[in-house]
């Protein structure tokens, strides 16, 4: 029955934030739900699967309790995403990830995210800086990449590389989250 009901909410769930907000509680007051909601955010038929992502994508801002069992399904899937409307909730899941994980140092993070799991994310992340991404998108894997760069140091000159190749061209909000990205890596450089 859950399962239906699951169905039905995607069905009619919109980009408004309050109806996503909506099916977002209903899965976690129905935590039995996670694992088809992480399916349909990887299935072919689009427009489940995108809007699939849009309350993956609450529920990991609100808490990232539900998605830590099931990373490695949402890793292996990760890369097979390539429609904007679903690519944007997942890479600003990434970056989230990537706060936690080096930014906020949370514990349950740094245990449950391996080096498979990094590897995924600097790939995803570098694939969406370099093809025709949406901004937003783009952004997300900025601050998601120059985290990882504190860990893995051939990141950040392949980033700053990026960055400064494209600012110039690129939206206010590209140019504006590429400066402080790129400011961030001198700050590290500097320690």
């Amino acid at each position: 029955m859950a399962s239906e009901e699951l169905y039905k909410k995607l069905s009619y769930t919109r980009a408004y934030r309050k109806t996503r907000l909506e099916v977002m509680q209903w899965v976690m007051d129905h935590p039995e739900t996670f694992p088809e909601l992480l399916d349909y955010c990887f299935q072919k038929e689009e427009e489940k699967s995108y809007r699939a992502t849009w309350i993956l994508e609450c529920i990991c801002l609100a808490d990232f309790k539900l998605l830590l069992p099931h990373l490695d399904i949402f890793f292996t899937n990760l890369p097979n995403i390539y429609k904007d409307q679903a690519v944007r909730p997942l890479a600003k899941i990434c970056e989230k990830l990537m706060i936690a994980n080096y930014k906020v140092k949370d514990e349950t993070i740094i245990k449950s995210i391996t080096e498979a799991h990094k590897g995924i994310i600097i790939e995803c992340c570098f694939d969406w800086l370099i093809t025709q991404q949406k901004v937003a998108c783009q952004v997300y894997s900025m601050l998601a990449l120059y985290f990882l760069g504190t860990q893995y140091d051939w990141i950040h000159p392949e980033l700053k590389t990026i960055i400064n190749k494209n600012i110039h061209q690129g939206s206010s909000a590209y140019k504006a989250r590429g400066k402080y990205v790129l400011r961030q890596i001198e700050k590290f450089k500097a320690k």
